[in-house]
């Protein structure tokens, strides 16, 4: 009798990615003969992660690949090191070797969920380094993907945040997410099938935090009001999202030379000539290179500076987050940490 259809799907889709990873590692000149790639599992303890942490350990038995894991403390609830801890345990339990707990300092820059995130790649991105790993794998569902199209929408920041997660994203490709294509009820079938010990995370239904609201609020009403498969549709609509911006930044990556004068500097004129989505993406990348945090700039500041551009009447410059300032000089459009 073949395992229960939610672990099949799982196993199926690490698989998928195991292969991608095993593909690549034997083309890669950097890498050592004869040495088989390390893909590490990013675990929480909840379910999903848990999930994704059983299939890498069963499907790395069976192919050219080895398989460790971390777990992240943020130390933003009591008893978090024990359950680091406790996690690690269970990881290594499975079969995975390395398996490692790391304990972060979560800062304040962007709201408590954004500067988490920010502390858990951190460290997830120097184990990677310190253990050579090819590939870190992310637990991210297909709800999850649903979830970040529609926090893209309120926020108002263009088609890339409508693009939500990618399946393949970070420095050369490092982070992997196999569970995009999957619902959080399979997973989650998977772990009762398993019978694996999992972690609620209360954050995950504390309603001071955005996600939680929307996740527990926000999506079922919209299925009450528009019937099931908004969760697909909005996934869908991540993947259609994701196509046009490649596009489009591909674009504006050709174009932003043809922008700048001898010195590097954007000249204004040239940037007005261009089409809005292309230019504020040249703009965008602009304010990032001075040191503006991708995640704090929204819509409202790209607009701002592309005012600087499309609606010259002499204003001054504009702040924007990391500080970073754009104003206009001369006909040039100066950006620079204030």
């Amino acid at each position: 009798m073949g395992p229960h259809p939610a672990v099949a799907a799982i196993r199926l889709a690490v698989r998928r990615v195991l292969h991608d990873v095993i593909t690549e590692h034997r083309t890669d000149p950097a890498a050592t003969p004869g040495e088989h790639p390390l893909v590490l599992v990013a675990c929480s303890g909840g379910a999903d992660s848990m999930a994704l942490a059983s299939a890498l350990a069963f499907e790395a038995r069976k192919l050219a690949v080895r398989a460790g894991g971390v777990t992240v403390d943020h130390g933003l609830q009591d008893g978090s090191d024990q359950r680091a801890t406790e996690v690690a345990g269970r990881m290594a339990a499975l079969g995975l070797d390395p398996v490692e707990a790391v304990a972060v300092t979560v800062g304040r820059e962007g709201g408590p969920e954004a500067a988490a995130r920010d502390a858990r790649y951190a460290a997830l991105d120097e184990a990677a380094e310190r253990h050579g790993a090819s590939a870190v794998l992310l637990g991210h569902t297909r709800d999850d993907q649903a979830e970040t199209v529609l926090l893209g929408l309120a926020r108002g920041s263009g088609i890339r945040s409508l693009s939500g997660m990618a399946a393949v994203s970070g420095a050369a490709g490092r982070y992997r997410r196999p569970f995009l294509e999957l619902d959080r009820q399979t997973v989650r079938k998977a772990c009762v099938a398993q019978e694996l010990a999992v972690w609620d995370d209360p954050h995950n239904a504390d309603p001071a935090y955005t996600r939680s609201r929307l996740r527990h609020e926000g999506l079922p009403a919209l299925e009450k009001a528009l019937g099931k498969g908004v969760v697909e549709a909005l996934a869908r609509t991540a993947q259609l999202s994701r196509d046009d911006a490649d596009a489009l930044d591909s674009w504006a990556a050709d174009a932003e030379t043809a922008v700048r004068d001898e010195a590097g500097r954007l000249e204004c004129a040239k940037l007005y000539g261009l089409p809005p989505a292309v230019r504020r993406r040249i703009l965008r990348r602009a304010m990032i290179a001075e040191g503006a945090p991708a995640g704090s700039l929204f819509a409202r500041h790209i607009e701002e500076v592309d005012r600087l551009i499309t609606g010259w009447r002499g204003q001054g410059a504009i702040n924007l987050p990391g500080r970073v300032e754009a104003r206009r000089q001369g006909g040039r459009l100066v950006i620079r940490q204030g």
